[in-house]
């Protein structure tokens, strides 16, 4: 294994999970961007699509599974859970404007027309 990508990972995981008990510790989620988090969830989505189709390792399909699962938690927790301390006033970035180029783009730049090649950016899969 990689240890730059194992670092990156490790790294990563415990960013999420301090986030994860920063907002289940305070029971708030005052300060944080709750579109940001849809857009961290729909990322991991996209990107992980080949969860249940292709193979790589174990390490590989757990750290998917804890990814997604803690993003879609962390959105459950400020959308829902904690709705009551959430400012949406304050979260005013306009997710349309990211989304609507980024979509486009990925049917302009990609291996094939399918679901699962869209996501690979122009690169044919590993």
């Amino acid at each position: 294994m990689n240890i730059f990508r194992l670092l990156g990972d490790v790294s990563h995981l415990v960013a999420i999970i301090i986030l994860f008990l920063k907002i289940w510790r305070s029971k708030s989620c005052a300060g944080i961007s709750g579109k940001s988090q849809v857009l961290f969830a729909l990322v991991f989505t996209t990107r992980y699509l080949d969860l249940f189709t292709s193979f790589i390792s174990v390490y590989n399909t757990v750290m998917k599974v804890v990814f997604l699962g803690l993003a879609y938690a962390t959105v459950y927790l400020i959308y829902l859970r904690f709705r009551s301390s959430y400012d949406s006033e304050s979260d005013s970035f306009r997710v349309e404007f990211l989304l609507v180029p980024v979509a486009g783009l990925s049917f302009l730049e990609n291996y094939a027309f399918a679901p699962l090649e869209v996501k690979n950016h122009g690169h044919p899969p590993c």
